[in-house]
Formats: structure tokens, C-alpha cells, sequence
């Protein structure tokens, strides 16, 4: 049976499969769950682990005082350099971190490979390379792929576009497991289409999220979309078949550099190219789970319900203003503040949840992980006066499964 012939979602269609293939299915998602999990824990205790040999050198003033002044004077120069290089001299910060992982990162790589046999300190520093301490660098550059997915011709000028154009999603995304088209593609046309609701292939709103357990089972289903399965078969059922193959076209090339890595040398493969890849597996499943966690099933094509919005002090690029950009994705990064403020009063009638002092990082860890949503509660900005019982009492409503039951 033809998914274009059902007239359901494509996660309802694989419900149609014969049970031998389900099972096979459903089996090799789990497995792959739980390798993501554990490429994850490899890659995180690296980078806490290093952040916190190195946080205490934070508090030496000459050392902290001695970085201030270099950054300073390296800004000062990206801003010059961005104002000819960029399309848009507010994207400077961009440039920084493509800049940051093309020199550290991206030597590290082709020296592997020209050495051949892996060596473990070179695989630690490739990974804090791509991650950075405490996980900064990677929130960083999820922020610079996402904006530039949302751009019609990337963050270069058009001088140097026909080289560098998508340069954090085409080249620097190889890098770290990031299939092709799945950001420009996908994420543009399928997520800001359905907006994070029952057709979106990350809906979350059928699972607890308050659960470790149900978060896995939600991780193993992501899988079909990190690997562009999923998605092909969303635009198929869309018949919107121009997406359907720029995808496929991103899959191909992706897949074809796995299989040169791994033919290579296959402990490289699963070392720089596996390890990233169901690393950004699991970042993938936790930011869709978080981003719209608190889903309204009395307002369930409401977006301004069910997308989240966070105030912390990285919030690179505004990346925070998670229902500002769902409302307006093309808006500049730089306006999105005063957007949100002119969103309030919609965003008051609709119920929409902003949370202070988090990132969806911790907001993943209070949630999900520890499950303390009296710590929500706290960190929740109402739109009305609430108590903590009140306030607690709306975030579990708001993350019970949608129908009650979990999908089968």
C-alpha cells in the first residue's frame, strides 16, 4: 500500500505495515535510542566534565580579564570583516562560530583521516570542538543553522555566496550528523507548516512529558525523521514532491559520506561520523520535545498555546523566542524582543507559557529528567496572578498526553 494512497499521516500509515516489518522497525528505533542516549552521555560527560576543570579559571582575574580583551578586540575585527563578508552585518556572531568550528573542528577531522587509526585525543578534541564546554557551542551553532535555514540565500554576501551559501547546514552540518534539507527543508516547510501540531513528524503531545520512559519511545520515533525517512513520507502524503526530492537529494549526499567514511575506516566512522550522528539525534528529540511541551488539547491548532518561550542569559541569537519566530520566521533575530512584545496580549488570550532563568536545555532536565515542576512553577511568568498550587496544577494539564493514551 502507497502512503500517497492513505488518507491519513504518515505516522498513522506505518501502522499499515505488515507486523513482521513493524516489529523490525519499531526494533531498530529502539536500539537506536538507546545508542543516541549513549553517545550523548559519551559526548556530554566530555564536555561538563570539561567545563567544570575549567570554570574555576573563570574566577582568576588576569586570566578572565586577559580573554575579555582578546574577544573584545577579535569582535571588533569580525565586525569589520562581517560588514564586507555578511549579508547582513547583525549576523557577526554567526560568522564567529562558523569561523570557530572551521579552524578547530574541521582540521581535526581531515587529520584523522590522513592519519587513519583513530587516536582518542583527537576524538576528545574534535567533539569539545563541535560541542564546546558545557555544551555552548553546540546550542550556538543549532541557533546558526536554524536562522540560516530560514534565510533565502544563507548569511553571505552574493559575492561569496556561490561558495559559502548554507554554509553551517551543506558543509559544517557533515560535521555534526545534520542531514541535509533537514533544516532548510523540513524545518521550514514541514515543522513552521504544521507549527509543532498532530501532523508534525516530532509532534510531542502524545506522550508524557514528564516521563523518562516516554521520552525514550518519543526519541525512538524521531529517528525516522533525524535519518529524512519520515519527512519524505510527510511530503509524499503532501504530494509536495519539488521538497519531497530536494530532500532525498540531501539524503543521498549524506548517506554517500557515511558510506566513504566508513568504507575508510569504520572505526572512524562510528568515532566522527556515528557518534554525531545519534548525538544530534537525541539534541533533535529534546528540543522538539521542549519547544512545545505544554500542549493545549482545548486549543489544539492554537500554536500560541502550545509553543514554549525562554528568558536566560545565553539565549544566542534570541533563539528563546521560540513563539515569536513560529509567528514571524523571516523577522531578524535583532527585532525579535520588541516582536514578542507586541505578541503579549495574543499571547495572554491563548494561554501561552514563558518561563524566566531557563534554556530549553533546562528546561529538558527540570521537566523530563528530574520532573520538578514545582521549580516550573517558580520559574513560570503568569499572565494572571497564580498561586504555586495553580501554577504547578497548569503545567501538569498541560503535559499529560493529548489522548490520553500513549500511541501503540
Amino acid at each position: 500500500m502507497e502512503v500517497e494512497d492513505l488518507e491519513i499521516a504518515p505516522a498513522a500509515a506505518a501502522a499499515s505495515f505488515p507486523a513482521e516489518r513493524n516489529l523490525a522497525l519499531r526494533t531498530f528505533a529502539a536500539v537506536t535510542a538507546m545508542a543516541s542516549l549513549g553517545a550523548v552521555a559519551l559526548v556530554g560527560a566530555l564536555s561538563v566534565g570539561c567545563y567544570l576543570l575549567v570554570a574555576p579559571l573563570a574566577r582568576v582575574r588576569l586570566l578572565r580579564d586577559g580573554y575579555e580583551s582578546a574577544s573584545a578586540a577579535y569582535e571588533r575585527w569580525l565586525a569589520r570583516a562581517g560588514a564586507g563578508i555578511l549579508r547582513d552585518p547583525r549576523d557577526t556572531p554567526a560568522l564567529r562560530l562558523m569561523i570557530a568550528v572551521t579552524f578547530s573542528a574541521l582540521p581535526i577531522f581531515i587529520a584523522q583521516l590522513v592519519l587513519g587509526r583513530p587516536r582518542l585525543w583527537l576524538v576528545a578534541a574534535f567533539y569539545l570542538s563541535l560541542y564546546g564546554l558545557n555544551f555552548r557551542r553546540f546550542v550556538r551553532m543549532f541557533s546558526v543553522k536554524h536562522l540560516e535555514a530560514h534565510r533565502r540565500q544563507g548569511y553571505f554576501a552574493d559575492r561569496y555566496d556561490r561558495i559559502l551559501g548554507r554554509y553551517a547546514e551543506f558543509f559544517l552540518g557533515y560535521l555534526y550528523g545534520n542531514i541535509p534539507e533537514l533544516d532548510r527543508t523540513v524545518h521550514v516547510r514541514l515543522h513552521h507548516r504544521e507549527n509543532g501540531g498532530p501532523e508534525d513528524t516530532r509532534f510531542p503531545g502524545d506522550y508524557d512529558r514528564t516521563s523518562r520512559l516516554d521520552f525514550v519511545r518519543y526519541l525512538a520515533e524521531n529517528t525516522w525523521t533525524v535519518l529524512g525517512i519520515e519527512p519524505c513520507a510527510y511530503f509524499k502524503w503532501r504530494g509536495d514532491e519539488q521538497n519531497r526530492q530536494r530532500l532525498l537529494w540531501g539524503m543521498t549526499r549524506y548517506y554517500a559520506f557515511l558510506a566513504a567514511i566508513f568504507l575508510y575506516n569504520w572505526r572512524i566512522g562510528i568515532l566522527y561520523v556515528l557518534v554525531p550522528l545519534l548525538s544530534i539525534d537525541f539534541i533533535s528529540a529534546m528540543a522538539a520535545w521542549v519547544q512545545h511541551a505544554f500542549y493545549d488539547a482545548e486549543r489544539p491548532d492554537d500554536y500560541f498555546a502550545n509553543t514554549v518561550t525562554v528568558y536566560d542569559d545565553l539565549n544566542f541569537m534570541n533563539e528563546g523566542y521560540h513563539l515569536g519566530h513560529h509567528h514571524r520566521s523571516g523577522l531578524h533575530w535583532t527585532e525579535m524582543p520588541g516582536h514578542h512584545e507586541r505578541l503579549r496580549e495574543r499571547m495572554r488570550e491563548s494561554g501561552s507559557l514563558v518561563f524566566r532563568d531557563l534554556d530549553f536545555i533546562g528546561l529538558f532536565v527540570e521537566l523530563t529528567v528530574l520532573g520538578r515542576l514545582d521549580v516550573l512553577a517558580e520559574k513560570l511568568v503568569p499572565w494572571q496572578p497564580m498561586s504555586q498550587a495553580e501554577r504547578r496544577a497548569l503545567l501538569a494539564k498541560r503535559t499529560r498526553p493529548a489522548a490520553g493514551v500513549l500511541p501503540s
